[in-house]
């Protein structure tokens, strides 16, 4: 461990800036826009332009970065995202702040994209898990003290829109100074929907699914905390809960998946957090119960994101595996478009109880999808992947790397092709 900080603590250092700045942005937003007047609906528009900027540049970043090089992608990128933040507090419509959202997505892929890169060039095999693992906490403690940065100053104001420019601006100076030279870069061509498909269905549409959940979660709750009447101090605490419940039930359920069927973990998981998150949608419940309910359904959410990637290398190759989870964060970035506007629609029926039944919908509905996959096909008896935490937020470099990682003592073919189990499947009942 010490020895990846040493090598790599100005890219981890730079990189809890860029997320302080990123974890700030959405809640800010969310707080502002409901000061502006604006429409759930139009609030929901803005939050889901970030997924697809992010979609966009996942696929574009890595050409550009071939073209003209990490360094002037990454300064190129950085001075984009830092503009964008100041822009937010320029111009307070949802129309402005839609595309800016596509920009500052599209921009902060191609960040992720190159920093991960380094990153992972950098490591060496004997360290690179631990390096990858110490990359994703930081993350996620960037964005969790983001929360916390939102009670400096007035969201109606400019402050709090500099804060997060003047991070990101900083967050460049330690990298591009400390880097010497950049990696080469290699990009991996996903797998066809089809043949993913046919690998594990339950991947896919859990993988779809989820992307909804989280871009509800992190795009609709500061919504959602406005249109209730929390303070800028309660939003924070309870986004932050999310953040916390996801980090902290990671290994444990990890730890569980590993030593049982995946699908009746996912079921189990799923169910729980489906029950847990109708609690607030039928009774009124004080504020601490809220946090309660909002960091559970980051500790499902979360981890199940790290156990559906697990199930579906469960039925594939090592060869296949990389592809794989190109094709599944696209899949996950396609169910996070449209989460922001089925809860607006939602909150729109119901209220702001809308945002919890969203979710709890979602849940119940992955819940009884991965019971009758269960009767469609047994557990494979040769699967032998292992769990490994992944955040929601990293791009196809770490989770190539940390599947990579993860796998890398076991001999090649032992998993069972795509193919063979797709046919076992075909001839299920």
């Amino acid at each position: 461990m010490i020895a990846v900080l040493r090598n790599s603590w100005a890219l981890l250092l730079g990189m809890m800036l860029l997320m302080l700045g990123n974890g700030m942005q959405g809640s800010l937003l969310g707080i502002r826009g409901g000061q502006e007047n604006m429409s759930t609906f139009q609030l929901s528009i803005v939050m889901s332009c970030y997924f697809l900027g992010f979609l966009f540049g996942s696929r574009m970043a890595p050409d550009m970065i071939r073209r003209v090089g990490h360094v002037r992608v990454f300064a190129a990128l950085g001075s984009m995202i830092s503009a964008v933040l100041i822009l937010y507090a320029v111009a307070p419509n949802w129309i402005a702040w839609s595309l800016l959202r596509v920009l500052i997505g599209f921009s902060f892929a191609g960040v992720y994209i190159t920093a991960e890169s380094w990153l992972n060039d950098a490591s060496s095999n004997e360290n690179r898990g631990q390096a990858l693992s110490l990359y994703l906490i930081v993350q996620m403690i960037g964005i969790i003290a983001a929360q916390g940065l939102l009670n400096l100053g007035d969201p109606g104001g400019y402050i709090l829109f500099v804060i997060p420019s003047i991070l990101v601006s900083l967050a460049f100076t330690p990298i591009l100074l400390s880097v010497s030279q950049a990696p080469a870069f290699e990009s991996t061509q996903p797998l066809s929907f089809r043949r993913l498909y046919e690998a594990s269905p339950l991947g896919c549409v859990g993988m779809f699914l989820l992307g909804g959940v989280f871009s509800a979660q992190f795009g609709m709750a500061a919504v959602w905390g406005s249109q209730v009447g929390l303070s800028v101090r309660d939003i924070s605490i309870f986004i932050a809960g999310i953040y916390i419940g996801g980090m902290v039930f990671q290994y444990p359920i990890g730890w569980l998946s590993d030593r049982m069927d995946r699908r009746k973990v996912i079921v189990g998981v799923t169910a729980f957090g489906a029950v847990g998150l109708m609690i607030p949608v039928f009774w009124d419940v004080p504020f601490w119960a809220l946090c309660a309910v909002g960091a559970l359904g980051g500790a499902v959410s979360n981890p199940l994101y790290s156990l559906l990637l697990a199930y579906v290398n469960d039925y594939l190759a090592k060869s296949d595996m990389a592809s794989a989870s190109a094709g599944l964060l696209f899949i996950n970035g396609l169910g996070a478009i449209s989460g922001p506007l089925i809860t607006a629609w939602m909150m729109g029926l119901v209220g702001p109880r809308g945002f919890f039944l969203f979710m709890a919908v979602l849940f119940s509905v992955l819940a009884v999808y991965a019971l009758w996959r269960m009767t469609r096909r047994p557990r494979s008896a040769d699967a032998t992947s292992s769990f490994t935490a992944v955040s929601p937020s990293a791009t196809h470099i770490v989770v190539e790397a940390m599947m990579s990682d993860a796998e890398g003592e076991g001999p090649e073919g032992d998993h069972p092709s795509s193919t063979d189990e797709s046919k076992a499947d075909t001839t299920a009942p």
